[in-house]
């Protein structure tokens, strides 16, 4: 059980960093990235609480791998590229963007910008240009499919375009509690109703343990 996209207190979460990783533990977690919501205003002191945090978990006898991250939110596209750099200047692990969803308003060409920043994973990335899936499959972009309410509208939409271009796809829960965390029988349920095929399933599952141990050190 692998999940990169999920939120703490630290920006909408309800739980403390240790609560929220206590619970995904226990809820069966391996993997769980801590990936707050970020702009120019607060990356640093995000990311170095949430990396300090990771650092005074290590070899602390329980058995998930933490992964500090950031989600980059409604930033303009026209400044994506800058606080990506910012990011990896940070050395942050794990960078993703919030997409273009359709139940935010995200500005458009968020998506682009995002893909041409070659950031780890673009979250539930609404009704993405096809040109831009293509895109993403050249770039190494994971694109994601959503289990949180209202963002995952248009998987279906995405897993279609999938078929065609062959991105990485990533699932994550988007959770803001430890209730939104996935259970493998709800995370397959997700998949197949996103409507991906076995290889399709396949191929997402070896990219997030593939991606795991990239960012994850």
């Amino acid at each position: 059980m692998i999940d990169f996209h999920t939120h703490t207190l630290f920006s909408d979460g309800i739980l403390s960093p240790s609560e929220h990783v206590r619970r995904a533990l226990v809820a069966g977690y391996k993997v769980i990235g801590l990936t707050d919501h970020v702009d120019f205003s607060n990356i640093e002191f995000v990311f170095n609480s949430i990396n300090q945090f990771t650092k005074e978990m290590e070899n602390c006898g329980w058995d998930i791998k933490i992964i500090p991250g950031v989600e980059i939110t409604h930033v303009p596209p026209s400044k994506i590229e800058k606080i990506v750099q910012k990011a990896r200047d940070l050395k942050i692990p794990l960078i993703i963007v919030h997409g273009e969803s359709p139940v935010e308003p995200v500005e458009k060409g968020t998506n682009r910008a995002a893909i041409d920043s070659l950031v780890d994973i673009l979250a539930h990335p609404g009704l993405i240009l096809e040109e831009d899936v293509k895109k993403a499959s050249e770039n190494g972009v994971s694109l994601e499919i959503t289990a949180r309410k209202g963002h995952s509208i248009t998987n279906g939409y995405l897993a279609k375009l999938a078929k065609k271009y062959n991105p990485k796809l990533v699932l994550d829960s988007d959770s803001h509690s430890h209730e939104d965390f996935l259970k493998p029988e709800f995370k397959k349920t997700v998949l197949i109703g996103a409507g991906l095929d076995k290889d399709q399933i396949d191929a997402l599952e070896n990219n997030m343990i593939e991606l795991a141990k990239r960012v994850g050190g």
